[in-house]
């Protein structure tokens, strides 16, 4: 497995390192990269489909088309139903995900959640299901690598004294298991999707919750993929600091490091900046646009 490098990052007179996980592949980056370390490393025989289900803005859905692609692997993507609008969308996750050849299937909105919940049901041994997100303890390896990058660049480097770590969660599995396999540093984490309390059973589904991995409540209430003037302004003040980060995950999390921290902290980047030309489309019709 590729190891990404570590860049110094100012932002607003204030010094963050970024540990540059959008460099490993266009699509496939980031934190899905490190989730999807298990299935990455599998023998192409081993398995022919890959199923997975969730949102259309999902960088996880983008991911694992680029990995089915190189492996020769059909992948089945579940949905709710889509607009005319998305679907004739040049641009964005989807766009790409399809130009990869993911097969994609809407479900109708009040049948999917029980159509969900008998995916696992009906598998053959060449068939894996991926849950939403990657939310998987199957992600744990890729994160103990990724902490041991960090370790052993820590011993390296003496001029990389951060004394946190820091990751946006959508599902949680990232900064879970980066805590976990982290124990001798803060995890710093933030909910993107839901609330406090719905990242904490997320997570705890999967293991019980560390003490060094620690909730960072935003200041307001965020609605997901919803564009906010303040998301924009800390997205192009990171862009003119010399790092593109993703619009959907990103923004909320450099608001409350930046708000309710004070010490020098690793900054894993998570990648998904391909969806980011779709989402500038959205802020430009509200009247942002990049200076």
């Amino acid at each position: 497995m590729k190891s990404s490098p570590i860049s110094q990052f100012l932002l607003e007179g204030r010094e963050f390192f970024v540990k540059r996980d959008d460099l490993f592949d266009r699509y496939l980056s980031g934190n899905k990269y490190r989730k999807l370390h298990t299935l990455i490393h599998t023998p192409k025989e081993k398995l022919n489909k890959i199923i997975s289900y969730g949102g259309t803005q999902s960088n996880a859905m983008l991911a694992i088309s680029a990995m089915c692609k190189e492996k020769g692997w059909e992948f089945i993507y579940y949905t709710k139903p889509l607009s005319r609008v998305l679907k004739e969308q040049q641009s964005g996750n989807f766009f790409y995900a399809l130009k990869l050849g993911m097969y994609h299937c809407e479900i109708e909105q009040e049948l999917y959640k029980e159509f969900i919940a008998t995916l696992s049901l009906s598998l053959d041994e060449k068939t894996f299901i991926i849950h939403q997100g990657g939310a998987d303890r199957s992600a744990k390896d890729g994160l103990e690598v990724l902490a041991k990058e960090i370790r052993e660049v820590k011993e390296q480097k003496s001029a990389l004294d951060f004394h946190a770590v820091a990751t946006p969660s959508g599902t949680g599995t990232t900064a879970l298991f980066l805590a976990l396999s982290l124990p001798e540093y803060k995890v710093y984490t933030v909910p993107v999707v839901g609330d406090a309390e719905y990242l904490k059973e997320q997570m705890q589904a999967l293991h019980p919750i560390p003490p060094n991995l620690i909730i960072l409540e935003p200041e307001k209430k965020y609605h997901f993929a919803k564009p906010y003037k303040e998301f924009f302004e800390i997205f192009q003040k990171t862009k003119e600091a010399g790092i593109e980060f993703d619009l959907l995950y990103a923004p909320s999390l450099w608001l409350s490091l930046l708000g309710q921290t004070d010490e020098k902290i690793l900054y894993i980047h998570s990648g998904g900046v391909s969806g980011n030309k779709s989402m500038l489309e959205r802020y430009a019709r509200k009247g942002y646009t990049l200076s």
